[in-house]
């Protein structure tokens, strides 16, 4: 969505562009935009899925600014209301599925680290047999018996 408002409107960007958080100071939509996008990306990438709540009221507070000075006083009373607003029990049902996903996502995780850590133990392995192969061959096509390699026959 913010691809889209920033190619097809006539927003300029902010100071330091569209992919990093601008200063508290600038407040064109372009560094509103910005904004939202940076708090967006970071709370959703977080690696447990939560947040201190200093922090999150820090955020709310920034973003629902700028949804204010994007959209009005009245999706600002939105914000407002939201952040108070009990949980209904889709609402929690849903919150509830992506801490699932979150606790499979990391299971995952740890099993594909699982998983490179054995290949690359096997890539070791097969080196060496690999080597070992090798060994074998040249010692077969040796024309000199092992046993009587070295030997003084005089």
């Amino acid at each position: 969505m913010i691809t889209l408002l920033r190619n097809l409107t006539n927003m300029y960007p902010p100071h330091g562009g569209f992919d990093r958080v601008p200063s508290q100071n600038e407040t064109t939509p372009g560094a509103d935009l910005a904004r939202i996008k940076y708090y967006r990306n970071y709370l959703a990438h977080l690696d447990e899925g939560k947040v201190e709540c200093s922090e999150f009221n820090s955020a709310w507070e920034i973003i629902s600014e700028a949804i204010g000075r994007l959209g009005g006083q009245q999706l600002k009373l939105e914000c407002d209301q939201l952040k108070t607003k009990t949980l209904d029990q889709t609402n929690t049902e849903i919150m509830m599925d992506i801490k699932r996903s979150n606790d499979e996502i990391k299971e995952l995780k740890e099993s594909l680290n699982s998983l490179k850590q054995s290949h690359e133990a096997l890539q070791d392995d097969h080196a060496e047999m690999t080597k070992e192969i090798q060994r074998l061959k040249t010692c077969q096509e040796d024309t000199v018996p092992w046993n009587v390699r070295g030997k003084d026959w005089t």
